[in-house]
């Protein structure tokens, strides 16, 4: 599969429908809300298809020096599997290189365990020489 990926905010319709397919519902619950807040976001890299669909996205949030946090990273699923993902990781960790920390939050799944530790992140309580912990206030 060809796809091209690239730093930009995509149009509010395909950006909502690219997390509805995901099944993204809280985010698309609230469609302008989705879109002010990747609008508002450090870094945004899309992937599209060869035909210019939106397939995939990633966005960060950050002070640009010392955190950047992953907040999204997601893939249609018709379109995952077949590299996107790793592409989307694989840029923001290049573009975020000379920032101190790179964190992310995601669900508790054990593939997505192997795809993130694929790409050298490792859980906050395996971390060496001593675990970290992670916090979250979720509402």
């Amino acid at each position: 599969m060809t796809f091209v990926i690239a730093a930009e905010i995509p149009a509010a319709a395909e950006l909502v429908e690219l997390y509805r397919s995901a099944g993204w519902t809280a985010y698309t619950d609230d469609p302008q809300r989705l879109v002010d807040a990747v609008s508002a976001s450090y870094r945004v890299v899309t992937a599209r298809s060869e035909a210019g669909e939106l397939i995939g996205l990633v966005r960060t949030v950050s002070d640009g020096l010392t955190v950047a946090y992953i907040q999204d990273i997601l893939v249609s699923p018709e379109h995952q599997r077949h590299g996107v993902g790793g592409a989307l990781l694989d840029e923001v960790i290049a573009q975020t290189q000379d920032i101190r920390q790179l964190v992310l939050l995601t669900d508790a799944e054990q593939t997505q365990r192997a795809f993130y530790e694929s790409r050298g992140l490792v859980e906050a309580h395996d971390f060496a020489p001593e675990p970290l912990r992670s916090f979250v206030l979720f509402r």
